[in-house]
């Protein structure tokens, strides 16, 4: 694929905001998927599908229901509008944030899907890492919704860490990092920092996994 054009198919904003009283980040990923509404929103919240471009999953997704994608973020779902909207809670370890996915027709044969994840960051990790560390997971969730097809082999593990340990992998994980530095640059963050940031999370992204002996239960599944 042609990874620049695959990267820049996502239009990103870095934003600060305010959840419950808190100083907050934001990011906001927007992309445009040939498909109608429907369709998108199906393969975004059906059980069966969901694991073929992401992770598989259980639990109830209607509103009020808790949801386990498996080895990683878990939550509740708080609404839901069908084709147009959901938003849940999204917990890792003992930190909670939010994910808002909302859908826009564009034409009849296109959606436009927003996706907004606020979170209250300690300003050190910020600092330390940026916007990547979280971004670019959602950039292959977005890569992975883009290729998905209905009626496709399920995702493995297996086949997407030996992508991301391609050249092609590698090269996508750094323009998406890249990306995100770039945007947080615009959101009025000192460059240098941002940069340097960056840095920190392209070296953990594209760092060699651990032998499993050693990773345990820690091991990083988001990545």
């Amino acid at each position: 694929m042609d990874v620049a054009d695959v990267v820049g198919a996502t239009r990103r904003e870095v934003r600060v905001a305010e959840r419950d009283g808190r100083p907050a980040r934001q990011l906001v990923a927007t992309r445009s998927y040939p498909t109608g509404a429907a369709d998108l929103w199906d393969a975004l919240t059906s059980p069966t599908r969901i694991p073929r471009w992401f992770l598989p999953i259980t639990g109830d997704l209607r509103v009020g229901g808790r949801y386990q994608l498996t080895g990683n973020a878990h939550g509740e779902v708080q609404e839901c509008d069908p084709p147009r909207r959901f938003a849940i809670t999204w917990g890792m370890g003992d930190e909670t944030s939010w994910v808002v996915v909302s859908l826009t027709p564009e034409g009849s044969d296109r959606t436009v899907l927003e996706l907004e994840h606020t979170a209250v960051v300690p300003e050190e990790f910020w600092t330390l890492y940026g916007p990547g560390a979280v971004g670019v997971g959602w950039d292959l969730a977005l890569l992975g919704l883009a290729r998905h097809q209905p009626g496709e082999e399920r995702l493995s593990h297996e086949n997407l860490d030996a992508w991301m340990a391609s050249p092609e992998g590698l090269e996508f994980v750094a323009a998406s990092n890249d990306a995100w530095a770039q945007a947080n640059i615009a959101s009025g963050a000192e460059a240098a920092e941002a940069l340097a940031g960056a840095e920190q999370t392209l070296a953990f992204y594209t760092a060699p996994a651990p032998p499993a002996a050693e990773a345990g239960t820690s091991a990083s599944a988001d990545r």
